[in-house]
């Protein structure tokens, strides 16, 4: 079986939540005979076309972005190309010109769109793409939600309910590398000996504001791993604050995160917002068996963390409750261990890569068994 995955960004080029996804997909179905190729876009002069662990990465030329998203020229006919030798296509929501190519191209095949998030930020805009995004889910085979916190809470996947199924992000972590001893040594000597991680890409909705309000008063050491959008901004409140126990770390190699992840003494995630979907970095948190913070904002986080048994779950935008979950934490080890543990557990449980790339199998099979195809106009 072949399944063409499609997205405007993929690994190794970019390594946000959705690219790890994807990566981690089409690398672990090899061994139950699929072959996958990815297409994605690039600004960048690359190879057209490389191998990446026994899949197949195509990259298009990126022509322009409006409102984070991409369009190009060239993906229209490599898509068209790539997907008539594809059993199965799986697309990667949201991203409105993936929309419009399939329509333009009119493959006819069983499709399956994974849906990440709804379009938060948007709004004006939504309201222009909200036909095509209703008229492309339609016709697609499958929608697969990634937890059911969000297929509660989406009010667009409720209204496709009856074509959706869960299936969770899941991690393989035998795929990240263990950190050498000088690795672990040198990040000892460095660090506090007991802190707060956050680690991910420095963006709006992380809540990172939020934590470094939560921050004052207070002398936990709290690192940040990560850059994005906002890090100078970010960097400058708290300077601006004086605050000397909030220490940002920059983009790390994975060594370097896995070393900062058995090391620290929590994961405190305090995105705010539902353009997060999911929080696989608190994810990995729970692999490390660390006790986690994250806010209710009806999403997959708090389908990793259950309050008040693999960590503590606060409202959105609350630094007090922030600073109060992490003054609970820091007081009391016995309790946070207990929590670490059950957060470890519950990853292996529901959240590793070969239950998630089981379950995908599955529904590419039922897909090409049922020759479930789009219905195009």
């Amino acid at each position: 079986m072949r399944v063409l995955h499609f997205f405007k960004t993929s690994m190794p080029d970019t390594m946000g939540g959705v690219e790890q996804v994807i990566h981690q997909i089409a690398r672990g179905t090899q061994k139950y005979g699929i072959q996958t190729d990815i297409i994605s876009l690039t600004p960048h002069n690359l190879p057209r076309s490389i191998e990446v662990e026994g899949y197949r990465l195509h990259r298009a030329k990126l022509n322009f972005q409006i409102a984070s998203t991409g369009f190009s020229i060239s993906s229209i006919w490599r898509f068209a190309q790539l997907a008539k030798h594809a059993d199965v296509i799986h697309y990667h929501f949201p991203w409105p010109f993936m929309d419009l190519v399939h329509f333009i191209t009119r493959i006819k095949k069983p499709s399956v769109v994974t849906y990440h998030s709804d379009i938060i930020r948007q709004k004006n805009l939504l309201k222009i793409y909200r036909p095509l995004k209703n008229k492309f889910l339609a016709s697609v085979s499958s929608i697969v939600a990634t937890s059911p916190n969000y297929l509660a809470t989406s009010q667009v996947l409720k209204e496709f309910k009856t074509k959706v199924s869960v299936i969770p992000i899941g991690l393989d972590k035998s795929s990240y590398p263990e950190p050498s001893p000088d690795k672990m040594t040198y990040w000892r000597e460095r660090l506090a000996p007991k802190f707060f991680l956050f680690i991910g890409v420095i963006r709006y909705y992380k809540g990172l504001h939020i934590l470094i309000e939560a921050a004052k008063g207070t002398d936990f050491p709290i690192f940040i791993v990560g850059a994005g959008p906002i890090e100078n901004e970010l960097k400058e409140e708290v300077n601006k604050l004086g605050l000397l126990n909030v220490h940002f770390l920059g983009k790390l190699p994975d060594e370097d995160k896995v070393a900062l992840l058995k090391l620290c003494y929590a994961v405190v995630f305090p995105s705010h917002l539902r353009s997060e979907a999911f929080g696989i970095s608190l994810l990995e948190g729970a692999m490390y068996g660390k006790p986690l913070i994250s806010s209710e904002i009806g999403t997959g986080t708090t389908y990793i963390n259950i309050a008040n048994e693999t960590g503590i779950v606060v409202p959105p935008s609350d630094p007090v409750a922030l600073q109060n979950a992490m003054r609970y934490l820091w007081d009391h080890p016995a309790n946070a261990a207990e929590m670490g543990k059950c957060a470890e557990e519950r990853y292996w449980k529901y959240f590793t890569a070969d239950q998630m790339v089981k379950s995908y199998t599955a529904l590419y099979r039922t897909l090409v068994t049922n020759g479930d195809l789009n219905k195009l106009p």
